[in-house]
């Protein structure tokens, strides 16, 4: 597995990641994305700006995450300082046919080594209160449960929020 940024010719095979994954969401309750997001354009956007990064499995997209700076401010319902710089990482998928390779931690790892290269101390996660997958590994990795949240684009759904501090 090689972990690397993104280009523009791996948006068909993520789009047909997602297209796996999120069936599986909505079946198991966890309605945080659907057949509008995320979608392509979302993707082009992290691509331009260098930050969604891929597990490439043998030419095969096996997982994605977009590894941030951003912070919705809804951070601040759980006590975050939002003006304090973390690295962020939203929209991570793993594709079904991959499961159980640690490819979820390997993406988290790069959020990782991308905060020590920049010389971020701190490190933060949203997750859909339905995912039961990502409340299990978040903790395993470092992270630290910090509280519940709305979120303004996401009306009626409710989500977790964790963080990891380097320092």
């Amino acid at each position: 597995m090689n972990i690397r940024l993104a280009t523009s010719k791996d948006i068909p095979q993520i789009m047909n990641l997602i297209a796996d994954v999120v069936p599986l969401m909505i079946a198991s309750g966890n309605l945080q994305w659907d057949d509008k997001y995320p979608n392509p354009e979302v993707f082009e956007n992290d691509i331009k700006l260098n930050q969604l990064w891929v597990a490439d499995v043998d030419g095969a997209i096996g997982g994605v995450t977009a590894i941030t700076t951003e912070q919705y401010p809804e951070y601040e319902q759980v006590g975050l300082d939002i003006n304090e710089t973390a690295i962020v990482t939203h929209r991570l998928a793993v594709s079904p046919h991959f499961r159980g390779k640690g490819i979820a931690a390997a993406l988290l790892m790069q959020a990782e080594y991308e905060a020590i290269e920049r010389g971020i101390e701190t490190l933060r996660v949203d997750t859909n209160t339905k995912n039961e997958a990502t409340q299990k590994l978040f903790p395993k990795l470092g992270y630290t449960f910090l509280g519940e949240m709305g979120l303004e684009f996401r009306p009626g759904l409710r989500f977790y929020c964790y963080e990891k501090r380097l320092d």
